[in-house]
């Protein structure tokens, strides 16, 4: 395991000289097969920090890095999902599983809000095993991490390199605030979508 980390480590080192092209590919890895903590975060500030005004173009190449890599692991989920499925079924969780049916992009949307070490890849394999459309998924992972890479960004412009000590402090907590918002949001579109429906249902028992 020391192994592995020992070389995440120097590969990032060695992507994060190429700037933004290295912090596509490391968002993507990071998303993928070869887990970077923090390291797409942390060159996210540093080029920020350096270069304000390509703030935005940072943060859309980490999305889209990010997202890139997730459907990787989508694509393992979705060719062994009946292996999965067998090892859900064993392990009691069916009352999981269709509620992450039901709830899919509320659950790829705060699963890419959280910050390491949260189990992100779990939600990106069960999302392929479940048969998630891939554009509700990718428009998840788009608004989740679009959302958080956009706080770094915003983060490294107003406290410059001071901004990585500031995320370590705070980003937890702005992350579950994000959460939370997310999932108020979500209810309350869901919420919208269900009412006129009802009302016209209630309308059609009335006119019948």
């Amino acid at each position: 395991m020391n192994f592995f980390k020992r070389l995440a480590a120097k590969l990032g080192a060695v992507l994060a000289v190429y700037g933004g092209w290295g912090l596509v590919a490391i968002s993507a890895l990071d998303s993928s097969v070869v887990p970077m903590p923090a390291v797409n975060d942390l060159l996210l500030i540093h080029l920020s920090a350096g270069t304000p005004f390509r703030m935005p173009l940072y943060v859309l190449t980490a999305t889209i890095g990010s997202v890139l890599g997730a459907f990787v692991m989508f694509s393992i989920g979705f060719g062994g999902r009946h292996a999965i499925r067998r090892g859900r079924a064993a392990e009691g969780s069916e009352r999981v599983r269709r509620w992450l049916e039901k709830n899919d992009f509320l659950s790829l949307l705060v699963a890419s809000l959280l910050p390491p070490p949260a189990p992100f890849k779990i939600f990106l394999v069960a999302a392929g095993a479940m048969r998630v459309r891939p554009w509700r998924f990718g428009l998840a992972l788009l608004v989740g991490r679009g959302l958080r890479f956009g706080i770094e960004g915003f983060l490294a412009v107003r406290y410059g390199e001071e901004a990585e000590n500031y995320l370590k402090s705070h980003f937890a907590g702005a992350s579950l605030a994000l959460v939370g918002t997310a999932i108020l949001f979500y209810w309350l579109f869901r919420k919208l979508q269900v009412s006129p429906t009802a009302g016209s249902d209630n309308g059609l028992s009335d006119r019948l």
